[in-house]
Order: C-alpha cells, then sequence, then structure tokens
C-alpha cells in the first residue's frame, strides 16, 4: 500500500458525495419541513455508527456555529439500560424500533447509519419509522444493502471499506446538518409538502 493508494481510496467516495446533491438536498428540505412543524429527529446506528448518530444529534441540539437554532434530537443508542432490555426481551433487531414507538410520531424524522446497509436492527428501526409516518433517512456505504428502498431518502459512499465510508458520512451529516439550517432560514419554501 503507498501513500497515494491510501488517498485515493478516500478520494473517489468523498467525490462521490457530490453526487449525491439531489438526495442530500431534498432530505434537507423534508427534513427542515419537519422541524418546522415542531418535528424531532431520532438517530440511530450499531458499533461505530451508534457514535455518529450521537455526533449527529449534539449537532442539532447545541450547534457549535453561533446564531444557528438548535433543534430537538435524541440519539436512540446512548441508554444502555433500554438498549439492552429490549434486546434481551425482544431481540437485538428491536432495539430501535421500539424505542421509536415509544417516543416517535408522524411529525418526526428517524436517521439510520450503518456503514455496510446491513445492519438489521437499523433496517427494522426505518421500517417502524414508516409504519409511524415518520420521514426517514439513512446514511449507507456500499451499494446501500437492505437499506435500499428502506428509507425515504438513502445517501450511500461508494466504497466498501467501512473506515472510508465512515470519513464520508461525517461530512454527509454536516451537509444535511447545514443544509437543514439554510432551509430553516427560509421558511416560505417549507409550507408545500415535504416528499414524506
Amino acid at each position: 500500500m503507498t501513500v497515494t493508494e491510501v488517498f485515493r481510496r478516500r478520494a473517489e467516495p468523498a467525490a462521490a458525495l457530490a453526487g449525491e446533491a439531489g438526495t442530500i438536498a431534498a432530505a434537507c428540505h423534508a427534513m427542515a419541513a419537519r422541524f418546522h412543524r415542531g418535528g424531532r429527529l431520532f438517530t440511530f446506528g450499531t458499533g461505530g455508527a451508534a457514535t455518529d448518530a450521537q455526533h449527529v444529534a449534539v449537532e442539532f441540539v447545541h450547534p457549535v456555529i453561533v446564531g444557528k437554532r438548535a433543534l430537538p434530537a435524541l440519539s436512540l443508542t446512548g441508554d444502555v439500560a433500554t438498549l439492552t432490555g429490549v434486546g434481551a426481551g425482544a431481540g437485538f433487531d428491536e432495539i430501535f424500533a421500539h424505542q421509536l414507538r415509544c417516543f416517535g410520531g408522524p411529525d418526526d424524522m428517524a436517521l439510520g447509519i450503518s456503514p455496510d446497509g446491513r445492519c438489521g436492527s437499523v433496517r427494522r428501526a426505518l421500517a417502524t419509522a414508516r409504519d409511524l409516518g415518520m420521514l426517514t433517512v439513512a446514511l449507507a456505504g456500499g451499494d446501500g444493502g437492505e437499506l435500499a428502498g428502506a428509507a425515504d431518502h438513502l445517501v450511500t459512499v461508494p466504497s466498501a471499506d467501512p473506515r472510508v465510508v465512515k470519513e464520508v458520512h461525517v461530512t454527509a451529516y454536516h451537509v444535511l446538518w447545514e443544509l437543514v439550517h439554510v432551509f430553516l432560514e427560509q421558511p416560505d419554501v417549507l409550507t408545500g409538502e415535504d416528499g414524506a
């Protein structure tokens, strides 16, 4: 492995994110419309994606850019007692879906993160969110795996390397946060249907 190869493996998937601009903008418009109506964002993922879900939630709740509005977001990955209790009782695939059934409603949003798109608990949560009428957004890698078709808006990173996928996901959710605020600063564009 050369230094050039290490950077090349990251450059192509990062550049491909620009090709997802339409999908990302549509997701952000829909999210902003939900926030505008009082909706809340629930984030989730397992393993390293669990910390990404927490990162997304804190970006919305506690913006680091002065003057940006705090928005209601909660990561479903942080409550160990709930995660292990639901996992032991109903199975690991239910750890997020169960929480969404308790906390989520039709004005809310669910954002699932799975580097390979094959995480059962993320897939199940997105299906539950849809059943509840929530807007669903997913970040995945490769070809989207089992999340292809499971979310209203799916952003994929075309790489099989989980490290590269995670790195590009960080950029993707920072862009999500930023564009949601761009739309919220123009409330006249939020009065129509949000596509959910």
